[in-house]
């Protein structure tokens, strides 16, 4: 048999696809070479900057606001197992195949499809786009998270107490009606309309403060990772820091432990509901950030050979922890904050019933505890004297539930911006505890924010050179564009497109990138292909378990979460909550046709990528003139015979190849052992696109 010869620019390039790295390139270039015929690849500094940018990026104000939510709203304790389960089926193993895709092949996720097969270009180009409508409404939240921290310096806090009417010196009506904490959230910081119609013109106060968010981001990304791993050393970890804080402080308080105890309790019947089974899925898909293309864009900045199954493990088991430890918090506050108002309720409730009392009322149901001193009854001995008698005393005598407080204002801006500002009014040093929180949320919102747009601008600079060697005007013209069609959302009607877009703009098409992504690497590339590529990487071989749950296990999972996603958008009409201003109250509208003509469109513009890739490199194909000759080796790259591992992990010392690969060449991922990385030149890119044809 004869030698395989080595690869050089010209020979066994039919065999390399369109999407072909810039590491295989560099394995057959020397260090030196490699250096001079191009700009090495931006690296971490180290291995903590890396890991803090993935915590930061998959650490988010969902583990804080949402999670908690989901967890006692579907069965407590039992829940959080559900979720667990999920996690390491599937949420482990499509974020170890992102993470080791990325970095194998070490370029964004338009590089990394285009480089499995020209076909799948188009997934790349859907991520990115969705991680721009992500970026366009996740920097208006921490513009609120900026308005509401530069209210925290004064004292009193503003929403501690509602204002006074001028025109009839009575307290504001709206205000009266709802809470302080509600009126200054509708009113003073959002000054919001009454439905999605009424635009309202624009919030000028919010536009500024979206135009600050826009800045700190392009300010910290303007030098690439260089720039924004240095500000991930604080905007990461201050977050970790404040939780503990306020969850030593939380524990201190009156109601702390009845928090955790609603939120633990487990009810085991959960796991037969449909629905519970897609909302932990869907709560793993975007607590790990998959699909969005920032993990496979922050992993193409590593060196080959780290290992990236353990940084799998890690950050998965990190950001699970995060979401307990947020937990914790977040119903420790909200424990207090609910037993305050159920007391308070409680003893309103004992008042007017002493009051009865002095107009001679004295009945068979009446209280056996002590009326002339609410503060020795207990909200347990209320409730259970309410619940026998209640029919006997009259509808202005009301129930005093402790969990129906805990069931108000728990998720998303209602937890962090309604519910949690009203607690930290009860702290002593108030303005100290409240803007140390919303120090925490702008800091969690930036991590995540910094690792979006990664997703966007890495795929960019790495597929299109022009880009690539003018990164700065990239940045600060992404971040100019996105404060420009930001500003959709600082109208007065903003916090509906807000709601729009999070809830619809991203939850369809992430799903179906993820599942073109796993039918890319398990049926397209091969696991066995892709799992010697991480042998390789890793120098030992993960277990074959990722085998079938990429094939199988995974895919099944996501098209399942994607026709539970479909059908619940197709069949149940899609609302959104509306504050009413005349009765101080929210109300839930269903969005008007032209808002249901803008969610499909949302979802087709980032979708259709897909099938154009598809259809743009089979034209290509089918007009190329040599395409029968290269359908003829695509045939032949698919007959693959794999290695023994010694031959992979020998390849440094330039070890003949196996027999079975000099009669059938294979295509790898991987570099061999050559640290030393360069961008394609265009030209480079468009000689290799006439080369390949197929899946």
């Amino acid at each position: 048999m004869t030698e395989k010869p080595s690869l050089d620019g010209n020979e066994d390039s039919t065999w390399l696809g369109e999407g072909q790295s810039e590491t295989q390139l560099a394995t057959v270039l020397d260090p030196d070479e490699a250096e001079t015929n191009g700009e090495d690849r931006p690296a971490w500094d180290s291995k903590i900057q890396y890991v803090l940018a993935q915590v930061g990026f998959s650490v988010g104000l969902g583990n804080v606001w949402r999670f908690p939510y989901l967890c006692h709203q579907n069965g407590g304790g039992a829940f959080m197992l559900l979720y667990v389960f999920l996690l390491l089926v599937v949420g482990v193993p499509l974020f170890f195949m992102e993470l080791a895709a990325g970095q194998s092949i070490r370029q964004g996720s338009i590089g990394v499809w285009k480089h499995i097969s020209p076909k799948l270009a188009g997934i790349g180009y859907s991520s990115c786009i969705v991680c721009f409508y992500v970026a366009l409404y996740y920097n208006v939240i921490i513009a609120w998270s900026l308005f509401y921290m530069g209210n925290s310096f004064q004292y009193p806090l503003p929403w501690t107490q509602c204002p006074i009417d001028v025109t009839t010196n009575y307290t504001v009506k709206e205000c009266a009606s709802s809470s302080p904490t509600s009126y200054f959230w509708f009113r003073r910081a959002l000054n919001i309309t009454n439905s999605i119609d009424d635009s309202g013109g624009f919030n000028y106060i919010m536009t500024g403060c979206l135009l600050a968010a826009w800045a700190i981001v392009s300010l910290a990304m303007i030098k690439g990772i260089k720039s924004s791993a240095k500000v991930m050393y604080f905007s990461s970890v201050f977050p970790y820091v404040v939780l503990f804080i306020f969850l030593i402080r939380g524990l201190m308080l009156d109601g702390a432990m009845e928090g955790v105890t609603y939120m633990f309790y487990p009810r085991l019947e959960i796991w037969g509901s449909v629905q519970v089974w897609r909302q932990a899925a869907t709560q793993v898909f975007f607590a790990l950030g998959l699909g969005y293309g920032s993990v496979i864009a922050y992993s193409s900045y590593n060196p080959v050979h780290n290992n990236c199954h353990r940084d799998a493990l890690m950050v998965s088991c990190i950001n699970f922890m995060t979401s307990v430890l947020a937990s914790l918090v977040v119903f420790v506050v909200l424990g207090f904050r609910s037993k305050n108002i159920a007391l308070r309720c409680v003893a309103k409730n004992l008042g007017l019933l002493s009051a009865m009392s002095s107009h001679g009322s004295d009945q068979h149901w009446w209280p056996w505890f002590n009326m002339t001193d609410p503060s020795s009854v207990s909200i347990t001995d209320y409730s259970e004297w309410y619940q026998h008698y209640s029919s006997m005393v009259g509808p202005n005598i009301t129930d005093c539930s402790l969990e129906k407080e805990m069931n108000e204002g728990v998720e998303g801006t209602g937890l962090a911006f309604i519910a949690f500002t009203e607690v930290m009014a009860l702290f002593p040093a108030s303005p100290f505890w409240s803007t140390l929180f919303f120090l925490m949320l702008l800091n969690l919102g930036l991590s995540t924010m910094f690792g979006t747009m990664q997703g966007i601008l890495t795929p960019l600079m790495d597929n299109f050179s022009f880009l690539g060697r003018h990164r700065t005007l990239l940045t600060v013209a992404s971040c100019i564009l996105g404060f420009l069609i930001g500003l959709l959302f600082t109208q007065r009607s903003g916090n509906y497109f807000v709601t729009m877009f999070d809830d619809y703009s991203a939850t369809l098409p992430l799903v179906i990138v993820v599942v073109f992504e796993t039918i890319s690497v398990s049926w397209v590339y091969g696991t066995d292909r892709f799992l010697d590529d991480i042998e390789v990487m890793l120098k030992w071989r993960p277990p074959v378990l990722y085998k079938y749950l990429w094939k199988y296990v995974c895919l099944l999972a996501m098209i399942g979460l994607l026709a539970a996603s479909f059908l619940r958008v197709v069949f149940k009409r899609p609302t959104y909550t509306s504050w009413n201003q005349n009765t101080a109250s929210e109300m839930t509208l269903e969005y008007p046709g032209w808002s249901l003509v803008m969610i499909v469109m949302l979802i087709v513009f980032a979708t259709l990528p897909v099938p154009i890739g598809y259809i743009h490199s089979m034209l290509k194909n089918r007009m190329a003139p040599d395409s029968e000759d290269l359908n003829d080796q695509e045939m032949h790259r698919e007959l693959y015979t794999k290695c023994s591992s010694t031959d992979q992990l020998e390849t440094n010392s330039h070890q003949l190849p196996c027999e079975e690969d000099v009669a059938r060449p294979r295509s790898t991922f991987l570099p061999m052992g050559n640290e030393h990385y360069r961008l394609l030149s265009q030209q480079e890119e468009e000689e290799d696109e006439e080369q390949d044809t197929g899946l």
